[in-house]
């Protein structure tokens, strides 16, 4: 009989400190998890100097990837842009979305049209992959007369870059990126809507083309004017800043290093952190889930596992 009772007791607290250690922290009200719920940044062991595998940015490496963004681009098609010169912007249109990331939960891409007037070609809700991109891009037309740039960013920002037309949320802390192209001057004001526009976190990339004022791409642009403003002398050679756009907008693939999240990777810059799919709760080590029933954590495995251990002794 004693060493029933000892065994007795033994087994139960082995229990409740397995319990209390494991899901003591998550014997909460839904709300309170989500309310504790918190990502953890991990940096992976990447080689240094003289180690090899040194990754270069610049190229298409399996680990360099670009980063999710909101990508809307602004194409001037007034009449200064030739047939032909156009069909050189749409070659390099797809040719950017070749060296990206593109899908719901990657880099969402958007057209705006413009000159006299702005046309939205297509929102960032539209398309999801390269393919439906890319045909997108080859049935755009040129329009006409004028080059109306300051309405063609206000329209960006007021109608591109919401919610409501694919934009993903502050809070999800997905890039907003503006990428600019012209051949001419402006015939409105483009400093105060382009300020607007930065102020509202939209990160502006100027690309002009020939003829093209550099004073206004400089209004336009995000600081530092170095990495945002960029000149070609034709169209014919647009082509060549798929590579530098490439490299700008490379992001670095932790995920792909190895990680030890338990449901979902999530890159952040050089480093990742972990979330759950859905109906799972994050465990304090930050990195394994737990599955949520009716507001609390299901702990019936633990029961199992101690009615098993009971079973066994018995």
């Amino acid at each position: 009989m004693t060493c029933f009772i000892c065994i007795s007791v033994f087994c139960l607290s082995a229990f409740l400190m397995e319990a209390q250690g494991t899901y003591g922290p998550y014997l909460r009200n839904h709300n309170q998890l989500y309310g504790d719920r918190q990502r953890s940044h991990f940096t992976p062991n990447m080689p240094g100097p003289g180690h090899g595998n040194s990754i270069n940015f610049g190229a298409p490496a399996e680990l360099c990837k670009s980063r999710p963004l909101d990508l809307v681009f602004i194409i001037d098609s007034s009449r200064s842009v030739r047939p032909a010169e156009f069909e050189k912007v749409k070659i390099f249109l797809s040719e950017m979305v070749d060296s990206l990331d593109i899908g719901s939960d990657a880099t969402r891409v958007a057209l705006v049209n413009y000159a006299s007037t702005v046309n939205i070609e297509f929102l960032l809700k539209k398309y999801f992959s390269k393919a439906e991109v890319k045909q997108a891009f080859s049935r755009i037309d040129p329009l006409s007369t004028g080059t109306m740039t300051g309405l063609a960013i206000k329209t960006a920002m007021e109608q591109v870059f919401t919610e409501s037309a694919g934009a993903r949320p502050l809070k999800k802390n997905i890039g907003k990126v503006a990428i600019i192209v012209t051949d001419g001057r402006p015939q409105d004001k483009v400093e105060e809507v382009a300020a607007a526009a930065r102020a509202f976190g939209i990160e502006i990339y100027a690309v002009g083309v020939d003829r093209a004022d550099m004073r206004s791409l400089k209004q336009m642009a995000s600081q530092p004017l170095d990495d945002h403003v960029f000149y070609v002398e034709t169209y014919g050679v647009i082509e060549k800043l798929t590579s530098k756009f490439r490299e700008t907008l490379c992001g670095f693939d932790a995920c792909a290093l190895g990680h030890n999240c338990q449901h979902i990777c999530v890159n952040n810059n050089a480093s990742y952190f972990c979330e759950c799919r859905e109906g799972y709760v994050i465990n304090s080590d930050k990195k394994t889930c737990s599955k949520q029933t009716n507001g609390f954590v299901h702990v019936w495995d633990v029961h199992r596992k101690f009615k098993c251990l009971e079973e066994r002794i018995y």
